[in-house]
């Protein structure tokens, strides 16, 4: 079972609450009444994700764009590139 503790409480009493925890009590700190952390025992199963986001920059393999253009082999990667003023070491 969750209970909140408000953050003037867990200023005040830190380690009471970490006592609770350690007991296996699930504590929703809040602020304002709002939800801002919460703290469970080592191990416990958390309620949601730690990343409720995708978190993948890349998105699915599935999702890549398709480049149309002709294949370039090395050497004339390398000439392009040179035509532009960079070195190609």
């Amino acid at each position: 079972m969750t209970r909140s503790v408000p953050i003037r409480e867990l200023n005040q009493d830190t380690a009471g609450v970490i006592a609770r925890v350690e007991a296996g009590e699930t504590i929703t700190i809040t602020r304002n009444g709002r939800p801002i952390a919460t703290l469970a025992p080592q191990g416990a199963e958390a309620d949601s994700p730690a990343y409720p986001f995708r978190t993948d920059p890349m998105g699915e393999l599935d999702d890549l764009p398709v480049f149309r253009g002709p294949d370039l082999s090395d050497d004339e990667i390398e000439d392009s590139l040179r035509g532009m003023g960079g070195s190609v070491d």
